[in-house]
């Protein structure tokens, strides 16, 4: 079922289009390209490439939605999850039972996990009160060496 568009919604839509400078565009992507290479993931290679830029990009932006770099860390994150989706799919679990399960399989404590994340917010994500942020979703994936993806409700 096609959904009607708001009034005035492709006026505005057509507006924004029309004022794209695509010569200037193109030059930026050029030099963006050049560093990032930013592409749908199609191998491990690739995976792991974009893996360490999203985390890189994790450390700058933080759970800053209005850092410059924002829309980026969004980009990057959907396309490691849409690998992850068909290439490392595993049993949907919820990401505390996996963080659970982490701290387990390695004989840690929560106290283990100080230099991460406060004792008081790890137990509460634990007791199923508090989510996993995509920030700290990236910091524990990077501790157990995981993908990010398992951390995140989806």
């Amino acid at each position: 079922m096609e959904q009607a568009e708001p009034e005035g919604q492709g006026l505005i839509m057509q507006h924004a289009v029309d004022e794209i400078d695509l010569p200037k565009l193109q030059a930026s992507w050029v030099a963006f390209n050049r560093q990032v290479h930013l592409r749908p993931v199609h191998n491990d290679i690739e995976y792991d490439r974009m893996v360490g830029f999203m985390n890189v990009l994790l450390d700058v932006v933080g759970d800053n939605a209005a850092h410059p770099l924002a829309g980026l860390l969004e980009l990057v994150a959907g396309l490691v999850e849409a690998y992850d989706e068909v290439h490392h799919a595993i049993e949907a679990s919820d990401p505390r039972d996996v963080l659970r399960y982490l701290l387990e399989i390695r004989g840690l404590t929560q106290s283990d996990l100080a230099g991460i994340v406060p004792q008081g917010n790890l137990s509460a994500i634990l007791a199923g009160k508090r989510k996993i942020s995509a920030t700290l979703a990236g910091k524990l994936a990077r501790f157990f060496k995981v993908s990010p993806g398992v951390l995140i409700s989806a």
